[in-house]
């Protein structure tokens, strides 16, 4: 008997994707987009529409979602000289958002003391250099930092997206229920909701848990490493409130399933589980790398989106459906024209 592969592998969460099915642009309604169903129990994959999902939650489930607000945190400016220069602001290092964590562009020219011109009233210091290659910068404005920041800067859009910013992505790369602004990167398996879903949800009685969990760009970044155990896993800020962590223990206390809404919300879940399937309220870091094989135990259902080779959150979705259902899943996908990543389409996982 042929051996499968080797899932502590990198290797064995690769495979061919078209890049015509790459979404550029969202749909329009959200709820337009397609929503495959896969089983884990084999059963065969459907083929939906994301307006359909009410139908598949049972009243008396709980729907958790990541209520997270992404920040327009790619700004542009020029040099001194007059070229180019670029800032994605990573995380806040001071209370009053003026000093940053960023990466810069062009890196080799932006050098501590050098300063990025925005506009006649923001500019950008850069400070110090940090260990893995990023920068620390200062923002200079009359403005209140955030307030500079939501004027001057562009959503980050990921590098797969080959086309600038425009102002739909404002609206557009938000969930319909973001709140908390701190993200680098939406949670795309939230883009599909709308109001209407949502409402159909809560007519058929079905609760929704709302927690944070702010998405780095350490999301985009590949694994670098074939042996996963040697991959350093990046730290998300999150925080599970007690309504929260009432709602979800309620839910499993009656018998009912817990339906994550994307990666980022079972990684919440998972990261503050306890055994029994409960869940502690809290906040804090984590960098819990979910690969198979894994337990989980908060988790019951899981909403997402379609992600690239060789990711992290690939190989969460292996873990879930199982490796072999996951990537016969993406096979089907890809013959089925799916739309591929952040403005894709969606699969639930039964």
């Amino acid at each position: 008997m042929r051996a499968g592969p080797d899932l502590s592998r990198a290797a064995a969460y690769d495979y061919e994707l078209p890049s015509e099915l790459i979404a550029q642009h969202p749909v329009e309604p959200r709820d337009r987009s397609r929503l495959m169903v896969v089983p884990r129990d084999g059963a065969p994959f459907r083929h939906l529409s994301f307006r359909d999902l009410p139908d598949l939650i049972p009243a008396g489930d709980v729907l958790v979602v990541n209520e997270t607000r992404v920040l327009p945190a790619r700004i542009r400016g020029r040099k001194p000289t007059g070229a180019p220069a670029e800032v994605l602001l990573l995380r806040p290092l001071s209370d009053d958002e003026r000093e940053w964590e960023a990466l810069v562009r062009p890196g080799g020219k932006l050098k501590p003391g050098r300063v990025i011109e925005v506009d006649d009233a923001v500019r950008i210091h850069v400070v110090d250099s940090t260990p893995g290659g990023g920068r620390i910068v200062r923002i200079e404005s009359d403005e209140p930092a955030r307030a500079a920041i939501e004027r001057v800067g562009e959503m980050p859009l990921p590098p797969y997206i080959e086309r600038p910013a425009e102002a739909e992505d404002r609206e557009r790369y938000q969930t319909v229920y973001a709140r908390t602004s701190g993200s680098v990167a939406a949670p795309t398996a939230g883009l599909h909701f709308t109001p209407a879903v949502l409402e159909a949800l809560r007519g058929r009685g079905v609760e929704t848990a709302r927690l944070v969990l702010h998405v780095g760009v350490g999301t985009f970044r590949p694994v670098d490493e074939d042996d996963l155990s040697r991959h350093a896993m990046h730290a998300e800020w999150f925080e599970v409130p007690e309504a929260a962590a009432r709602t979800i223990d309620g839910a499993r206390d009656r018998g009912g399933a817990v339906w994550a809404v994307g990666t980022t919300v079972a990684r919440t879940l998972e990261s503050v589980a306890l055994d029994d399937g409960r869940v502690r309220a809290g906040s804090g870091w984590t960098d819990i790398f979910i690969r198979p094989p894994y337990r989980f135990r908060a988790v019951d259902r899981l909403i997402t989106n379609f992600h690239l080779p060789r990711s992290t959150l690939l190989m969460l979705v292996s873990a879930f459906a199982g490796h072999e259902r996951a990537m016969a899943a993406y096979d089907e996908a890809v013959r089925a024209r799916y739309r591929f990543y952040s403005y894709g389409d969606a699969m639930v996982i039964l």
